[in-house]
């Protein structure tokens, strides 16, 4: 028996068909911005981890290379980089404040986490970095290389996704790239990030299907 298609496949049938373009990859209707939003009920994680598998499989096998990121990682590289002495002291900040009151606890983090996350130099400045390198190893592979951002869900409540988006624009020499959004879609470029946070309504990428 032939199982009815999911959203989540839908998006992922449309976006492979839309990257295999004969054409070049047509993720984007404009030229200089190859960016791509596919959102999922974090409910969803192990699915979509799934489909991605299944979609790099499937492009790999036909000359394509692909860099999945995990946003989960590079947080932690992050934090790890700040020093035991200062991540203890944020720790500790975190826990007397939390003591208070849960509230107060996760605004001092994400106050403290949120300087260090945002901006040109922050989260940002890592994933393209990562994609650099990437593209610095393929160079022969300009029309035949993806980019899957995921584990987006990490960087909740302490940045919002769209600021990744608006810090990493100009900065992936152009090679299409998949933010895979743990949310809901609310109206037709609406995105509430996990659920819980008011919809951000001015992403400028295609949000599949």
């Amino acid at each position: 028996m032939t199982l009815p298609r999911t959203q989540l496949d839908e998006a992922f049938a449309a976006l492979r068909r839309d990257l295999v373009h004969p054409d070049g990859p047509r993720i984007s209707t404009m030229r200089n911005y190859r960016y791509a939003i596919v959102p999922y009920d974090p409910a969803d994680e192990f699915k979509l981890r799934e489909r991605v598998r299944d979609l790099v499989g499937d492009l790999s096998s036909s000359g394509w290379v692909v860099l999945t990121l995990s946003l989960h990682k590079l947080l932690l590289r992050r934090i790890r980089a700040m020093g035991d002495a200062q991540v203890q002291r944020l720790i500790e900040a975190e826990r007397a404040a939390a003591a208070v009151s849960p509230e107060r606890g996760i605004n001092y983090l994400r106050t403290k986490l949120g300087r260090e996350l945002d901006g040109a130099t922050g989260i940002a400045a890592d994933v393209s970095r990562e994609i650099l390198a990437f593209t610095d190893a393929h160079p022969d592979k300009a029309e035949r290389t993806l980019v899957c951002v995921g584990r987006c869900g990490a960087l909740f409540p302490f940045f919002r996704v769209s600021a990744l988006l608006k810090h990493l624009d100009g900065r992936t020499r152009n090679v299409p790239v998949v933010l895979l959004y743990p949310g809901e879609r609310r109206g037709e470029a609406g995105l509430s990030f996990m659920g819980e946070l008011d919809p951000d309504r001015d992403y400028r990428p295609r949000i599949y299907p």
